[in-house]
């Protein structure tokens, strides 16, 4: 059941460009799996969350929304904000921040292209950064990691300690004060970043890692298909 007081806002990136994904999917977040959109799967998790009031839908272009529209349980959240995206994915977070209502207390930062997102991670992270400003759904690493400097013909090698290696994923949730104030330094710098957490890690700000339960891959290249096929058809089976 929904919490009476629902604290925190989605943030939703689809607009993508998915070059990587070749010929196979147009839109990677449009790519039907088990008979639904990879995009659907995010938004219901979100929607069945206990968290989450409102929704900013990042979207590339007109089609793409009317798309999304078709799919969408309007009905489950209070507010449904649609912000174009920009060129670059710093651009089109700080879109969708810009969109959000300005009462909210928590932004959650969600890559479109992850739909094995649960309801329950989604509780977690959003209550964790309610609590101490920032967290982030991340995955500890079971390879041995290398530094590797070029020299010659290869490389000098320095094993890094694994214990203290994790794989960032999203959601990642921030007090929507702090993440917005770092974004607009971003922007204003005309940085790049790869993912959130890197416009607030000159603040040294301790962030909570939410550990997920299962794997919560990106469709990136056309290879992560069949896992995530695979995943989702586990899931829901």
């Amino acid at each position: 059941m929904r919490s009476p007081s629902p604290f925190a806002t989605a943030i939703l990136l689809a607009g993508g460009s998915g070059t990587r994904m070749a010929d196979l999917a147009k839109d990677k977040v449009l790519l039907p799996i088990h008979g639904k959109p990879t995009l659907q799967y995010s938004i219901e998790a979100f929607a069945e969350s206990d968290a989450v009031d409102s929704l900013v839908i990042v979207h590339r272009d007109e089609p793409q929304r009317h798309a999304i529209e078709s799919f969408l349980p309007s009905d489950k959240f209070s507010n449904i904000i649609w912000a174009q995206g920009g060129d670059e994915r710093q651009d089109s977070v700080w879109a969708g921040l810009s969109a959000a209502p300005a009462n909210n207390e928590v932004v959650l930062i969600h890559d479109g292209a992850r739909p094995l997102i649960t309801p329950k991670t989604i509780n977690a992270v959003a209550q964790a950064a309610r609590d101490s400003q920032v967290a982030c759904v991340a995955k500890r690493t079971n390879d041995t990691i290398k530094h590797a400097s070029p020299s010659g013909n290869g490389y000098i090698l320095k094993t890094l300690d694994r214990s203290n290696i994790w794989s960032m994923e999203t959601p990642q949730a921030f007090k929507f004060s702090l993440i917005e104030a770092a974004y607009k330094t971003i922007i204003a710098n005309r940085q790049s970043i790869s993912d959130d957490l890197s416009a607030i890690e000159n603040n040294e700000i301790p962030v909570i890692l939410i550990e997920n339960e299962r794997p919560n891959p990106k469709l990136t290249n056309p290879q992560d298909i069949a896992y995530v096929e695979f995943l989702l058809k586990d899931c829901t089976s």
